[in-house]
């Protein structure tokens, strides 16, 4: 059934990025996460990591299309900035929602922030993602 290796697939993802959301707010200052319990802490782990998801779904190729050319100029650097971005705009969705839920800024939370949780969903998806 290829509709439930997809839903295999997606809620690895999810949970991946949730765990990733998490260690950053353990480990970069400037992210935190205020809740009073841990169904509200794992709540809003989940839909930050949904809403990190849908933002860069739709805005990173985007992004990448018009901005091929500074891509290319800095040799793909650029993509640091980017992501430390959509991180931030990603903070800002879950404030605009109520989750408690906040990036300090765009340095070195932001940015530090896209790099952690890019680095840990990708080490957790390859150990999870086993068939």
């Amino acid at each position: 059934m290829p509709a439930m290796g997809f839903l295999k697939g997606l809620l690895i993802r999810v949970g991946a990025t949730a765990v990733a959301f998490w260690l950053a707010t353990l480990i970069i200052p400037g992210i935190s996460l205020e809740s009073s319990s841990v169904s509200e802490t794992v709540l809003t782990l989940i839909l930050v990591a949904v809403i990190f998801g849908v933002v860069n779904a739709v805005l990173q190729p985007i992004i990448k299309t018009v901005g091929c050319g500074f891509y290319l100029l800095t040799l793909g650097l650029i993509a640091l900035v980017v992501n430390g971005l959509l991180f931030l705009l990603t903070g800002w969705i879950a404030d605009q929602v109520g989750l408690p839920f906040d990036v300090d800024g765009f340095w070195p939370a932001a940015v530090l922030g896209a790099l952690f949780v890019g680095i840990v969903t990708w080490i957790l998806g390859a150990i999870l993602d086993r068939d």
